[in-house]
């Protein structure tokens, strides 16, 4: 895995996992209803049934993309975001990624590429005042397919003025970086999300971070 430095002219970033943290919390509340001698890893378990509550979107919309559809599903999709907007819950931030954000604000363009529907991607954006950090939002219906296709990350491109090949894509599953690759940009898989370090490897991942974090020092930005 190598990451090549002088091609980067702008970042996309994911938000389940990459931006949005998951909540620890529940996982372990539910990680105990998982038998090990059933389940290899039950906190990896519980990990993944927490992203479909709390992200449905996600896998709907890639399901929608591979069986054709989309139709259908967004009637799913609105559905899903009426009832969680009845929630009280917030959003949880993965801990310094708003300074993170500061830091490369101005250096970079930047944009989000959500599987999430635009309604649950701008609460959470809003909730902690990132909306002004980014050229563009991309969700799982602003293009005519979502991740893993690479048509958001080509439209965040484009709306950023710069081409697929000098982005970024941040992500912290699989999806992610087949989109990114898909769409010829290079890809970073962060670990403090739902994927696993050997299957973002395995997809292709041009390099792998601890957190969402860790990018400022990739970027040499640490201390500036």
């Amino acid at each position: 895995m190598s990451l090549d430095l002088t091609r980067i002219k702008a970042l996309c970033f994911d938000v389940d996992g990459t931006l949005s943290d998951t909540d620890d919390l529940y996982t372990q509340k539910i990680s105990p209803f998982f038998p090990r001698f059933l389940f290899k890893n039950p906190d990896h378990t519980a990990r993944r049934l927490i992203m479909w509550v709390e992200a449905p979107g996600n896998a709907l919309l890639g399901l929608a993309d591979t069986l054709g559809i989309d139709d259908e599903m967004i009637a799913v999709i609105n559905w899903l975001s009426t009832h969680r907007r009845q929630s009280s819950k917030k959003f949880l931030l993965v801990p310094g990624v708003d300074e993170m954000l500061r830091q490369l604000h101005g250096r970079y363009p930047m944009s989000v590429v959500s599987a999430r529907d635009e309604g649950g991607t701008m609460a959470f954006l809003e909730q902690y005042n990132l909306v002004k950090y980014f050229d563009a939002v991309i969700t799982g219906l602003s293009a005519p397919h979502t991740k893993p296709y690479p048509d958001p990350i080509l439209l965040a491109a484009k709306k950023m003025n710069i081409a697929p090949e000098n982005c970024l894509m941040i992500g912290d599953t699989t999806v992610d970086i087949r989109a990114g690759k898909s769409a010829g940009a290079q890809t970073a898989g962060v670990l403090c999300g739902f994927g696993e370090e050997s299957e973002l490897q395995k997809m292709g991942a041009d390099i792998i971070l601890k957190d969402t974090t860790e990018l400022l020092k990739t970027l040499d930005f640490i201390g500036n």
